[in-house]
């Protein structure tokens, strides 16, 4: 099967499980539930949660027991945007080509819906039936997922982000802080995937975790690509933006082709870390390839 029929597979596995698992947007309180769907579902490709079931599929773990991970990566990564689009934060408008939440309701509402999504991604680890492994197990999962969204990762990171404005890093400082704020959660991706199979062997999720830090930092340095060569309606969001904000990136520091050059070898080392497994590592292979060639 084509890479492109997998990941629409995928991508429409998660869509419906989200579907089951979000409040509808008729129960109480509607503006909440209604905001909650209107972010989750506002496109988006789905990366994350691709990679739970890539990372899933490596040690052979079955898709239903992946639903619930790949919808809580889901959750978490949509908190963290409707939070980082906030005035109090990066102040955007437009969010996958659509208004931010918080302008097509408003800041308090906004507010509440991240809110909601993060509870609700912890439920799902906690609670998911399909999710058969021993307690001891979950419970890992569940602090995976919250390492990954605290103050070492994901919120840190924005952190970090915020108190960087106007001041350029170094490349250190630079690559901790995406290390954080969006290699954190890919990380646990691909961790979670492989903590739904049946048994793990440690020195192969070491691996995967490696391949995983090194495709986070592509993922990263691609974006800032993007955002100097790709456009607004491209992109759905507003192109140029850390120009704008005098932020520090990848080409600022290492210029345009040597950023290119920096993305292309976190994917080598990356797909270097998945040497010693066959086919089974397929789709994590071609995700790699697919985050340093998308235009999004």
């Amino acid at each position: 099967m084509k890479f492109t029929e997998r990941l629409a597979i995928y991508q429409a596995r998660v869509e419906a499980a989200l579907d089951r698992w979000l409040p509808a947007a008729t129960e109480k309180p509607e503006s909440l539930n209604e905001a909650v769907r209107y972010a989750v579902f506002g496109g988006g490709k789905r990366v994350r949660p691709v990679l739970v079931y890539a990372g899933g599929e490596a040690f052979s773990a079955e898709p239903a027991a992946l639903d619930g991970c790949a919808c809580a990566v889901e959750m978490i990564h949509t908190y963290s945007l409707i939070h980082d689009d906030l005035p109090a934060m990066d102040d955007d408008d437009l969010r996958r080509g659509r208004p931010t939440c918080h302008k097509a309701y408003n800041e308090a509402t906004a507010i509440l819906a991240g809110d909601a999504l993060q509870a609700l991604a912890f439920q799902v680890l906690a609670e998911d039936p399909a999710i058969t492994v021993p307690a001891e197990r979950r419970m890992r999962m569940i602090g995976t997922l919250a390492l990954a969204a605290g103050p070492t990762g994901m919120t840190g990171g924005q952190a970090i982000d915020l108190e960087a404005e106007n001041r350029m890093l170094g490349l250190e400082e630079l690559q901790d802080m995406h290390e954080r704020k969006t290699g954190a959660l890919i990380r646990a991706s691909v961790e979670l995937g492989a903590l739904c199979s049946g048994s793990v062997d440690e020195q192969r999720f070491d691996k995967v975790s490696r391949y995983a830090d090194c495709i986070g930092l592509a993922f990263q340095i691609h974006d800032d690509v993007l955002d100097i060569e790709s456009d607004t309606e491209t992109l759905g969001k507003p192109q140029g933006s850390d120009l704008e904000r005098n932020k520090a990136t990848y080409p600022n520091l290492l210029g345009l082709e040597g950023a290119k050059r920096a993305a292309r070898e976190a994917l080598d080392e990356a797909l270097g870390h998945l040497a010693d497994f066959g086919e089974e590592a397929g789709m994590l292979r071609q995700i790699a390839l697919y985050i340093v060639e998308r235009n999004n």
